[in-house]
């Protein structure tokens, strides 16, 4: 396989054949993280690309599921993206599902009518990127959209036919606006009504925006139980129909799963023992991005 810079991909996608159709990411702008800084982004050859799934069909049968990476796969041209979905059901027919991560500018740029095609030649899921529902906090880690654009087109991915994943940053407001940020993420979380949630917890990485506030005494980074308490708040303040809200990532200080609206009591609950210290917390030295 052919992979070049730096991948990524969601826990959830840890067995899946990676297959990376761009580098880098179409954005880059977000002051948290660090991941392409100084990659300039750029779509692969069709000819390396499929070459790949040349490659996992003779050695990835085992594999039943496909990511596309990089950081914004689904800003391809809409005939790019399908030329690809075609290939691998072509030469992959035991893959059942694929799944990339999309911003809200390239689910703009889509149409209705061209995610729905992407669906049927087997794009199962969106991975989203909301980090936050509150503009401010938006604003100052430079998304490049406000959580209004965000819920619409989280809205228009569902209305396609696709799963949406959406990711949210605990302690990304840091202590001046945490719990405004763990609200009005939860207000945005109901609103789109994602099948499912992945909350991450802050990490701060050296050589990013985010990072020199954080040494230079303009960010104050939340505490273990100050980011407990804000999961806390966002899941009261999260409404689902049937959504699996995830706080299990390499970086969470308590890893919990639950089904929304059903484990909402129980999950709060466990929560208040860990914030009780009835339940032992991540040390930092297992966290990880």
């Amino acid at each position: 396989m052919h992979y070049e810079g730096n991948i990524i991909r969601p826990p959830s996608e840890a067995f899946s054949i990676i297959l990376q159709v761009t580098v880098g990411c179409s954005h880059n702008k977000c002051t948290f993280c660090g991941t392409y800084k100084g990659e300039r982004f750029r779509i692969k050859p069709k000819s390396i690309v499929f070459e790949d799934i040349d490659f996992a069909a003779r050695y990835c049968k085992e594999q039943h599921k496909v990511f596309l990476t990089d950081g914004d796969a689904l800003i391809m041209p809409q005939e790019q993206l399908l030329e690809i979905l075609k290939r691998i059901r072509e030469r992959l027919p035991w893959v059942r599902r694929v799944g990339l991560y999309g911003n809200a500018k390239s689910i703009k740029i889509k149409t209705l009518e061209e995610l729905k095609a992407l669906k049927e030649k087997g794009l199962g899921i969106v991975y989203m990127g909301l980090e936050s529902g509150d503009d401010v906090t938006l604003k100052k880690v430079r998304k490049g959209v406000s959580s209004r654009t965000m819920i619409e087109m989280g809205k228009k991915v569902k209305e396609a036919g696709i799963k949406l994943s959406i990711t949210v940053l605990l302690g990304l407001a840091g202590r001046e606006r945490s719990l405004v940020h763990a609200e009005e993420t939860g207000r945005a979380l109901s609103a789109i009504d994602p099948d499912y949630v992945g909350a991450l917890s802050l990490i701060i990485l050296p050589d990013t925006p985010l990072g020199r506030d954080y040494e230079e005494g303009r960010f104050t980074l939340i505490t273990p139980t100050e980011m407990l308490a804000e999961l806390k708040t966002m899941i009261a303040h999260t409404n689902l129909s049937s959504g699996l809200f995830h706080a299990n990532h390499a970086s969470n200080y308590l890893p919990i799963k639950a089904r929304l609206p059903r484990d909402k009591e129980a999950v709060i609950s466990l929560i208040d023992m860990a914030l009780r210290g009835e339940i032992a917390l991540k040390p930092e030295w297992m966290r990880a991005l």
